[in-house]
């Protein structure tokens, strides 16, 4: 990420994004610079107009908040109660039995000595 904040500091400042300004804007920062990944950032950056590129990445965010709200607005507005059933990707580990609660926790004393 520190190089692309190089990036977005030297387009900030009108400076040219190159190898030599990235570099010397990393060294400022007191980061390690790896000359490969100034090198491959300096060519994926050379096309891009990195102002356009950052209005429509800030734009995206606010139109989803916007359609978010508005889809929260017209919830509430319904006078019928729609029953949801709530899902969840995790598996339900709440298992009555005390027997596989104890081999798991002995699975995990043996990982960690």
């Amino acid at each position: 990420m520190e190089y692309v904040y190089a990036a977005l500091i030297l387009n900030e400042t009108d400076e040219e994004i190159n190898e030599d300004n990235l570099t010397d804007v990393l060294d400022a920062a007191g980061v390690d610079v790896e000359e490969s990944r100034v090198k491959a950032l300096v060519a994926a950056l050379e096309d891009v107009d990195i102002d356009e590129a950052v209005s429509e990445a800030a734009a995206v965010p606010a139109g989803g908040a916007a359609a978010g709200a508005g889809a929260a607005e017209e919830a509430a507005g319904d006078d019928e109660e729609e029953e949801v059933e709530e899902t969840s990707d995790v598996p339900d580990t709440t298992d009555e039995d005390d027997e596989d609660d104890e081999a798991d926790g002995e699975g995990l004393g043996e990982l960690f000595g």
